[in-house]
Order: C-alpha cells, then sequence, then structure tokens
C-alpha cells in the first residue's frame, strides 16, 4: 500500500502539521498483512507527503516531503495531484482545514481533489456550525469527493449530517491521537527547577479567543491560599495574528498580569516547543487549563495531548471538551468566568486526592487513543476502502440526464425585472438599479422567455415578453442600429451600442420572428429586425457578425424563400470563413490568434448557417473549429472555459480565469446545434458536460446556480465565486437550461 499525505507539516509551525506527521508516522507501525498460499507476510506502508507552504514561506522539509504546494498559487495544486496520479499511490489523505488551502475559503483545493484518480480519505480539523455560503459549498464539494471522512468528535458528525447534509455512512469517528510519551511529574518538575510550585499550564498558539485574560483575572483569590501558584503560558503567537495584529493580545496580557501584580506568578514562554519538551511541561503541571472564549471549536489538539499525558483538565464548556472531558475526566467552568475558574482551583489544589482522580481518569483514557491505535484505525480504514474500490464502470451511452436538473424557475428574473427592461447587474441576489439596463442583456430575456413559452407554455415568460420587445424598440436609433445602455431614470448612456449588443438582438429578433406566440409581438419584432437589416454588411466584428447569422438563420428557418437574407447570411459566412483560413494552421484551426471571449459562438453561427446554406466549406469550417475549441476546453472530461483574465494567445499559455457564464451558454448551443444536424450522440454528452459547469463540474468545483435565489453567480475569479448574480449570468444559465430539455426531447424523438 503506498499513501500521499497532503497537509501542512514540520518545521513549519503549525498544528495540523504535527498531525500530519503523527499521523504519517504512526500509520508506519502497522504493517499491511500479505497472503500468498499458506504464508502471511508483512508489507511496510509506503508514504510520502505534499505539504502546503504558506505566504511566500519556505522550508527545510524533512525526505518524506516530495513536493510543496504554495498556499495562493493554484497551479501549484495541480501540479501537485499530477504527480501523486503518476506516483503510483493507491490512497490519499488530506488534512482539511480552511486557513491552510488557497483561494475563497480554500476553494484551490477542490480542482486538486476533482483531478485525483485514487480514493480519497480526508480528516476534517474544522467544521463551520454557521458556515458562509462559500464555507458550506466547499466543505459539501470535499466531503462529495472523499471515500471516507474521518471527524474527531460526535458533535462534527452531527453538524456533517444536519448543516451539511453528508451522508452518515461516509463518515468515521477516530479520535484524535496522542504520542505515547510518557514522564514522571516529581521528576518533570525537578528538572524545569520546579519543584515548590503548583504548576498551571495553557499551551499552543495565542490568539485573543484562547481567554488567556480569564486565567490570568482568577488568579488574585487563587494565590491569597496558594502562593506557589505558577502559570505557565507556552506558545508562540498565531502567525496569522502576528502577521496582522502584531503582539497586541501578548501586550495586554502582559500589562494585565503587571495590573494585577502577578508578575511573580504568571510566565510566557514565547515558542513552539517540540512535543517531547511539550509532554514533559505537561507531565510537571498540577492543572492544564484551557479557557476559550467560545463554544465553537470541534476539535483541540493540545486538549487531546493533556488528556494523553494524564492532566487534570480545566476548561470551558467548547464541543470537543464537553466530550473529551466528560465522565469525570476533567473540570468544566463557564465562558469568561473568572471566579468559578479560582473557585475550581482552589478546590483541586486543596484536595490532592480528587487531583489525583482526575489524573488518573484521563491518563487511563489517553492509553486509549495514543498515536499507535489511531494509525491503526486509519490503516484499517484505507484497506477497507481499497478492497471495496469498484471495477471501472463501461461508458454509457449517453449522460445526458434531465432529471438532475434544479427545477426551472423565472424568481431571479422576475426580481431582476422592473416596466423598463431587465436590470444588467445585482449585488449577489439584489438587483442594482445603479448600473441600470443595457440593450445584450434584454436581448437575452427576450431569446430566454421566448424559449420558456415555447417549451413550457410559462406565463410568466409571456407576460415579460413585452417588456423586453419594448426595451429593444426603444433602444433603436433611426438608422437601425440601437443604443446600448440606458440609467435608471431612463437617461441614454450611450449613442450607438456595440456590434456585439447588435448582433444578439439581431439574435433574439431572429428567434421572435421565427416563434412568435402572437401576432402583435411577430409584427413589432419584424418591424425592428429590417430597420436594422441595412447595418447587417457593416458589421466588422466576428462576433457581432456570428450573432447576427443566428439571427437571420432563425428567421429563414420559417421564411426560407426570402433570397437576400440567404445572400446576407453567405456573405457574412463567408467573412467568418475568410477569417479562419488567414489565421488557421495545422495545429491552430482558429478564425483569431487568440481565444478570447465567447468563442462558442464563432463555430456555432457557421453551423446555424450550414444548416441553412448547405455549403461544404461552411460546414467543414465549423466541424474544425469546433473541434480544436473541444480539445483545448474539455480535454479533461469537464468544461474548463478560457479564462477572460488574460485569455489564450496562440503559442501562448492560456488563461483560467476569470471564467464566465456566456461561455458556457455558447458551448451548450454549440454542441446541441451539432446534435441537430449530425444526430451524433456524443454531442449530448458534451452539452451536458459543458451545461454541468453551471453546477460544479468546473476548475473550481463550484455550482454556480444559486439554489436559494435561482439566480446564477457571475462567473469565478482566481480565488473563488463571483457571488454577484446578474442578468447575463442568470440568463445563461437558464438558456443553457431549457436548451438542455431541449435536446433531451429531440434524443427521445
Amino acid at each position: 500500500m503506498k499513501i500521499a499525505y497532503i497537509g501542512t507539516y514540520p518545521p513549519r509551525e503549525c498544528g495540523i502539521g504535527t498531525f500530519t506527521m503523527n499521523l504519517y508516522n504512526s500509520m508506519a507501525m502497522n504493517p499491511v498483512c500479505r497472503q500468498a498460499g499458506n504464508k502471511t507476510t508483512e508489507v511496510s506502508i509506503e508514504r510520502f507527503v505534499i505539504a502546503l507552504n504558506d505566504h511566500e514561506q519556505t522550508y527545510n522539509y524533512p525526505e518524506e516531503v516530495k513536493l510543496t504546494i504554495r498556499q495562493e498559487h493554484q497551479r501549484d495544486y495541480l501540479s501537485a495531484v499530477d504527480f501523486i496520479n503518476l506516483s503510483g499511490a493507491d490512497l490519499c489523505i488530506l488534512e482539511h482545514e480552511f486557513g491552510i488551502f488557497g483561494g475563497q475559503n480554500g476553494i484551490y483545493i477542490l480542482p486538486l481533489l476533482h483531478r485525483l484518480e485514487i480514493p480519497l480519505i480526508v480528516t476534517l480539523h474544522t467544521i463551520v456550525k454557521a458556515p458562509s455560503y462559500n464555507e458550506k459549498v466547499v466543505l459539501q464539494e470535499i466531503c462529495k469527493m472523499a471515500n471516507k471522512i474521518v471527524v474527531m468528535s460526535h458533535k462534527a458528525i452531527e453538524f456533517l449530517t444536519t448543516i451539511y447534509n453528508v451522508d452518515k455512512k461516509k463518515i468515521e469517528y477516530i479520535e484524535h491521537g496522542v504520542p505515547d510519551i510518557r514522564f514522571n511529574q516529581t521528576q518533570s518538575k525537578k528538572d524545569f527547577h520546579l519543584e515548590n510550585k503548583k504548576i498551571l499550564i495553557t499551551f499552543g498558539f495565542i490568539s485573543r479567543n484562547k481567554g488567556i485574560e480569564t486565567v490570568i483575572k482568577s488568579l488574585p483569590k487563587v494565590i491569597e491560599k496558594f502562593p506557589e501558584v505558577l502559570y505557565m503560558v507556552l506558545g508562540k503567537t498565531h502567525p496569522n495574528v502576528l502577521r496582522y495584529s502584531g503582539e497586541e493580545y501578548r501586550i495586554y496580557l502582559q500589562h494585565l498580569v503587571k495590573s494585577l501584580n502577578l508578575g511573580k506568578h504568571v510566565f510566557f514562554l514565547n515558542e513552539y516547543i517540540n512535543q517531547k519538551e511539550l509532554f514533559k511541561y505537561l507531565s510537571a503541571s498540577d492543572i492544564y487549563v484551557t479557557p476559550y472564549l467560545s463554544e465553537a471549536q470541534i476539535t483541540s489538539g493540545t486538549l487531546s495531548y493533556a488528556i494523553g499525558v494524564g492532566s487534570a483538565v480545566v476548561s470551558t464548556p467548547y464541543w470537543h471538551a464537553s466530550e473529551l472531558l466528560a465522565d469525570g475526566r476533567g473540570k468544566l467552568f463557564n465562558f469568561n468566568d473568572s471566579d468559578e475558574l479560582s473557585a475550581i482551583f482552589s478546590e483541586l489544589l486543596d484536595n490532592p486526592e480528587v487531583l489525583k482522580d482526575l489524573r488518573k481518569k484521563a491518563y487511563d483514557y489517553g492509553r486509549t487513543i495514543t498515536w499507535p491505535k489511531s494509525g491503526a484505525k486509519y490503516v484499517a480504514l484505507a484497506r477497507k476502502i481499497l478492497a471495496a474500490r469498484p471495477e471501472a464502470s463501461e461508458k454509457k451511452e449517453t449522460i445526458l440526464d434531465p432529471l438532475i436538473l434544479p427545477p426551472f424557475s423565472l424568481a431571479h428574473i422576475k426580481r431582476l425585472t422592473d416596466d423598463t427592461g431587465i436590470i444588467q447587474h445585482a449585488k449577489f441576489g439584489i438587483p442594482n438599479l445603479k448600473e441600470g439596463y443595457c440593450l445584450d442583456d434584454n436581448a437575452r430575456a427576450l431569446l430566454m422567455v421566448l424559449m420558456a413559452y415555447k417549451q413550457k407554455k410559462n406565463t410568466l415568460a409571456l407576460e415579460l415578453s413585452p417588456i423586453y420587445i419594448s426595451y429593444i424598440h426603444y433602444m433603436q436609433n433611426k438608422d437601425g442600429t440601437f443604443r446600448n445602455f440606458l440609467s435608471f431614470s431612463r437617461n441614454f448612456l450611450d449613442e450607438t451600442g456595440s456590434e456585439d449588443s447588435f448582433g444578439r438582438t439581431i439574435w433574439a429578433l431572429g428567434y421572435l420572428l421565427a416563434n412568435a406566440p402572437n401576432d402583435a409581438y411577430y409584427r413589432t419584432g419584424k418591424l425592428i429586425f429590417f430597420d436594422a437589416s441595412p447595418n447587417f454588411e457593416k458589421l466588422k466584428s466576428i462576433r457581432g457578425i456570428a450573432n447576427s447569422m443566428v439571427g437571420i438563420s432563425y428567421y429563414l428557418r420559417s421564411n426560407p424563400n426570402d433570397d437576400s437574407m440567404v445572400e446576407r447570411l453567405r456573405n457574412l459566412a463567408d467573412n467568418l470563413v475568410r477569417n479562419y483560413e488567414g489565421n488557421s494552421t495545422p495545429d491552430w484551426k482558429w478564425f483569431e490568434p487568440l481565444l478570447a471571449y465567447d468563442n462558442g459562438i464563432l463555430p456555432l453561427a457557421l453551423l446555424h448557417a450550414a444548416e441553412i446554406l448547405k455549403d461544404e466549406r461552411i460546414t467543414k469550417t465549423a466541424m474544425d473549429t469546433m473541434s480544436f475549441l473541444t480539445e483545448v476546453t474539455l480535454k479533461d472530461g469537464y468544461l474548463s472555459i478560457i479564462g477572460n483574465e488574460k485569455w489564450y494567445k496562440k503559442d501562448g499559455e492560456r488563461s483560467l480565469f476569470a471564467q464566465q457564464p456566456v461561455d458556457a451558454l455558447a458551448m451548450v448551443l454549440m454542441y446541441h446545434q451539432s446534435f441537430h444536424l449530425t444526430k451524433d450522440k456524443e454531442y449530448l454528452n458534451k452539452l451536458f458536460s459543458c451545461f454541468m459547469w453551471f453546477l460544479g463540474e468546473n476548475d473550481l468545483r463550484m455550482s454556480l446556480f444559486d439554489f436559494e435565489t435561482k439566480g446564477c453567480c457571475d462567473g469565478f475569479e482566481n480565488n473563488g465565486v463571483n457571488r454577484n448574480q446578474g442578468a447575463e449570468s442568470s440568463l445563461a444559465y437558464l438558456i443553457s437550461h431549457l436548451t438542455v430539455l431541449m435536446a433531451f426531447e429531440e434524443y427521445e424523438e
């Protein structure tokens, strides 16, 4: 068995790193037994570590660390998964804590896990009770991809099943391991020259949520009776706190000590202590205390260590402490209650037998959770997963499955629409009136509601249609061109819009002329369409041309005898083909020397034209460019859109960010038209893969569809999802959704 571990690792000073190291070592203590005939042999476990670095820090790692990941460099995560997949590893174990992975709420780990080709065990060190939207989605995605999820408290199981909807069968309870290290208390005190002291200890990274001030405030009353008490605070300030707040909290504590005249009774050791020395300090202590300020601590390694060494533990009732100190293994006091803590300290120090009983119960329990025992449980779990690993199933004929689509809803579109048109932007799920309206989005909105009414006879879609037609009509200039932007107060913000917005409008109008729900809509659309038509030949932008071609093609489906419009379509198609022939090479079959935005629209336009014109040159160009775009964006089995951050220049490096929903829409439409022309079912698979980009089958493994608002997020940047849900993105999702349903109906026929 060969295992890859992902987590922080010493010498990086981090509790997760210490956990990873202990797990790495303890699993090796439990070799795998193999049976060959009548002979049983022990085979050692092969292991290696992928270590996380923080904030450009570098460390002198031991030899088991074979690769490092810089926290905020996503390409490092992709390189790491390639390394693991080629390493011969049988299984991967991930130590998860939100703060150690890059991107928004640690989102960078998702693409790595998605590409992982071996089974996965995830150990969760933190589970948030009231997660943000992104925290919840990230953790849910991790749990979906994991074969088993290891937690270290029963409260964690409760949270995962009730808050994150994780299947309980996936969850494994393995308590936090503790090193099997023993020291004699008397000798330890002597070694530290503390023979005549009553030692209270808190250890771990120092930050305000640790509540150390509660202990300091409790000491004056204790010292009145026990002047030999010394409170030792062992540990450095947490690196994140140090980075942003410096030593503010430590200085506050030192001032508090001075103001209470406790200088001889409180000692700060500002060091990151190694395990052996730490256990010696714990053994020397009379009482170990964790005075955390809130219940929100699902796992505490420091508390586990204290129990493991047999300390008499006093703690506030945070989640892990309430479990671990049950059955008389420790004492609990209320948050921030220094008076109650004083009383408990005095009671314990005044009753050595009670103190001794606490230590014994803690020690006895600690013997059951030593690292060798925890390591054995992980080995058993790994063997169980590998034994049950299913054989690769045969590929299904088609993956198109409309049953997994969320219910179709116009709720967010209705929210964005007023009596003028659809508001172009949103703050999260709320219309952003400051940004006003634009022609592009009202054209898309018209296309979407016409599709919704045609397929579903959706009455709300029919009610919204005239609003968008009216906006388009209002924005048309006398020469047939269109303005694009209108303020919320209905003031024009430009004279003439982009050719892209012109083309999208012609597309929507052409679809209207082919699918008008009534005569009034048809006549209005026809008037606007033909007023705009003198501008068709003036178009220069290839995307403006492509969008217009789609609209013209829809018009010609219901008006095939309009010879002049057929010729216009042919001229526009020839323009696109000439661009292709002028820029393509054997390894770059594209219309431009770069892949930019809305790329699928270009082959889509030629596929529509091919249906009308029956021209072999146009058809071949459409198929060649579609194949090239497929190779670039679908080579890993899911849609990886060319990011708008830098695009993809020929002979350059493609940009992963920022990916936008309109690009996914273009791909869905392109494959739908390909299936419509060829009846090749493989295009349905590709269509559905592209649609699933919206629902999490993407580079970040995050769903852009918001199941609460019924809107779609505006895409994702290099650090996570842009949670704004503007018209463009939400319409792109809904048009894609309707196209999937349409494709399924065609497939069933």
